[in-house]
């Protein structure tokens, strides 16, 4: 293996987590983050990040880093890293296309003794079954004697600003013990929480996709709650605080389950257990259960709205948040669009307000125009989709003056405590 004083390295996918990975990574090492958006590369070789992961200072200070969208730039390294989207299909099913092509970009730029590092999340055997065999096929080199592997599955929590990379421990692998231990070193040197070195790539797979599938069973179960709570003309909250006074009840909370992990991790798993043989009931009631949340939502906001004689037909509501989270601008399969739907369906009139959420990705993604000021007396329901700290900071006067006299607010993410909305989750 090569010694750390010769390392290059090459970061392919310049995202959530790519970027902090090369700003970390070039602080010691010569260091290219390489992404297919000529755009995302240009505005990040002016030190401009827009998914807000990296400040300007932070990848200025990176002096060892440089950022490419020419496949050649990237030839020169001898390690490197693909930290490329893993979605799903419409179907619910792996959508390995981002995946597949970045193992055909490396084998035109991979060399004798170079290793290969996959950080993008999948089911248990992807690394070896899909990507290295087209590697091998397209580059000619053989797996394990020309080149080598590594799995070290991302744990990016996007808009964290307490847990980033170098505080959160990250999990190694290798294809053979002499490259674990090499990877192993290599994340080593940046990560001041340390390093767990699996006993294989499959291990290290498995631990990162049963992370967000336990993490999306805890919220099913407490969307569940609320649903029968909410029955029994008892808030959700008050009843998590009272049962979370006892030392080993898990603090979660309900809500939208959205994003690029949580909300698409979970099929990746069953996917493989359906291949192999199993099929999984525990994991897929969850999905079913989160999934259908937003439909909830907003039928909770028209039943409401129709209890309180308001008119739904042609009615107005205002839905405040449109990031899958609160305090991060990433758009990406937000359950905020589930409401959208399902209240157009009852015929209701829609407005979103995010100042978090890019218009134009909304726009092109999903067909909404957001707007950009907010109008006092002038809906009939009002939606707290997401908990952005700007939200809290207007206050609960502010927010009902955008509603007519007589109009609903729910807080499906509890901004504001117990009672003072009309409908909590």
């Amino acid at each position: 293996m090569l010694e750390l004083e010769r390392i290059k390295i090459a970061i392919i996918g310049q995202g959530y987590v790519g970027l902090p990975l090369a700003v970390e990574f070039g602080q010691k090492y010569p260091t290219i983050g390489f992404d297919i958006n000529e755009y995302r590369v240009q505005e990040l070789s002016l030190g401009t990040d827009n998914t807000l992961e990296c400040t300007e200072e932070q990848i200025k200070s990176s002096h060892n880093l440089s950022f490419t969208a020419q496949l050649n730039d990237i030839k020169s390294a001898n390690f490197y890293v693909v930290t490329v989207p893993t979605p799903i299909t419409d179907e619910n099913t792996p959508d390995l296309t981002p995946l597949k092509k970045a193992s055909e970009a490396l084998a035109s730029v991979i060399s004798k003794g170079d290793v290969v590092v996959f950080e993008s999340t999948v089911y248990p055997g992807a690394t070896e079954e899909i990507c290295l065999p087209v590697i091998e096929r397209l580059s000619g080199l053989k797996f394990n004697q020309d080149f080598f592997a590594g799995y070290s599955p991302e744990r990016i929590n996007p808009g964290d600003k307490v847990n980033t990379l170098t505080k959160i421990m990250k999990i190694t692998s290798g294809s053979t013990p002499e490259v674990a231990d090499y990877v192993d070193s290599v994340y080593s040197s940046i990560i001041t929480a340390g390093t767990h070195k699996a006993s294989s790539i499959k291990v290290a797979e498995a631990a990162k996709v049963i992370e967000n599938t336990q993490r999306d069973l805890n919220i099913a179960i407490i969307n569940e709650f609320a649903k029968i709570f909410n029955r029994l003309d008892i808030d959700t909250e008050e009843v998590l605080k009272a049962a979370g006074t006892k030392w080993n009840f898990l603090p979660f909370k309900p809500g939208l389950v959205g994003g690029h992990c949580i909300s698409v991790d979970p099929y990746y798993l069953t996917h493989k257990a359906k291949e192999v043989g199993y099929a999984p009931e525990v994991i897929l009631a969850g999905r079913r259960i989160n999934d259908g949340m937003g439909q909830y939502v907003a039928t909770q906001m028209v039943k409401k709205l129709s209890s309180e004689k308001i008119h739904i037909d042609e009615s107005r509501v205002l839905i405040m948040g449109f990031t899958f989270k609160g305090d991060c601008p990433d758009v990406r399969n937000t359950k905020v669009i589930e409401i959208i739907k399902e209240l157009k369906d009852f015929n209701v009139q829609v407005d979103v307000f995010d100042s978090w959420a890019d218009p134009i990705e909304v726009e092109h993604e999903y067909g909404i125009e957001l707007i950009s000021k907010l109008e006092e007396g002038a809906y009939d329901g009002i939606i707290l989709a997401v908990d952005h700290d700007e939200t809290k900071a207007m206050g609960i006067e502010a927010i009902r003056k955008l509603g007519r006299q007589k109009h609903v607010l729910y807080d499906v993410k509890h901004v504001f405590a117990p009672g003072v909305a009309d409908i909590r989750l």
